[in-house]
């Protein structure tokens, strides 16, 4: 085995652990809010990103554990919009190291088999240039596999969540947590992306949608392969072509640059937002 398929093979070990170490019987979120020094507790908010960081603190003591355990060092991301969240360092061999992000996400509570998709880091200047340090830990090339550490949940009814009640400690259990249902999963980040951008109009790679298809790695590049992944978002609305209409276009879906470049169009696995 390389020493990516041992590190992926460990981390998915470790994954089956989470769910149990989140959550209490009932599948709720073990974090209820935040206290201070009089013994009050404020509800927190649902908000994806508040939600995300909690969450990311709350494993830290056990993703820590996790690396001693293999023989890796643990690097954080030194600023805060730096890639990755986690860099994995063998502590016998420097060389060798994994991008580890965290990504977290909320069922689509009117079709359950979808979530809300996020986005597997950018496809601008360190992913093009993969020597430069810019906005990223180590350089992209020094990695040997990029992988996101996915944490997919249901949030709460916005009914039973009152932001603005403060609780005492002798009601914690009586407090709904604003998360629950947690379902985590390991993929290599190149398994699971879309053709399509991650978020308004900066240059991040998107996610696909379906839940299932996360979970097993199969993305739009996952019967191509990661070189095929790299190329597309290196290249992502840089070609122009013909539209057919006697103007031109920018090449923005994977087929058009399989098709562009004679690949196999059939491996192209589309994304599955239907039931």
């Amino acid at each position: 085995m390389t020493e990516k398929e041992i590190f992926a093979e460990n981390l998915e070990k470790f994954v089956l652990e989470l769910k149990d170490y989140v959550s209490a019987e009932d599948g709720q979120w073990n974090v209820k809010g935040f206290i201070d020094i009089f013994k009050n507790i404020y509800t927190i908010s649902a908000d994806t990103k508040i939600v995300s960081k909690i969450l990311e603190i709350h494993l830290f003591p056990k993703i820590l554990h996790f690396a001693q355990s293999i023989g890796y060092k643990v690097v954080l991301a030194e600023h805060q919009n730096y890639y990755p969240d986690i860099s994995f360092v063998k502590t016998d061999n420097e060389s060798i190291k994994f991008a580890v992000d965290f990504k977290t996400t909320y069922r689509n509570p009117k079709k359950p088999h979808l979530c809300n998709g996020f986005t597997l880091g950018s496809h601008g200047a360190y992913f093009e240039n993969r020597t430069s340090t810019k906005n990223i830990q180590f350089p992209y090339s020094s990695y040997s596999g990029h992988f996101c550490l996915g944490i997919i949940y249901d949030r709460a009814d916005g009914a039973t969540i009152d932001e603005t009640k403060v609780h005492r400690i002798d009601e914690l259990q009586s407090i709904a947590s604003v998360v629950k249902n947690f379902q985590f999963f390991i993929a290599e980040k190149w398994k699971i992306a879309s053709d399509k951008g991650g978020s308004g109009n900066t240059a991040n790679i998107g996610s696909i949608n379906n839940i299932a298809d996360i979970i097993s790695g199969q993305g739009m590049f996952s019967k191509l392969g990661e070189n095929w992944f790299d190329e597309y978002w290196m290249n992502y609305r840089k070609i122009t072509i013909q539209d057919g209409k006697g103007g031109t276009k920018k090449i923005s879906t994977l087929r058009e640059f399989v098709a562009y470049k004679n690949g196999d169009v059939s491996l192209v696995v589309d994304k599955r937002n239907g039931e």
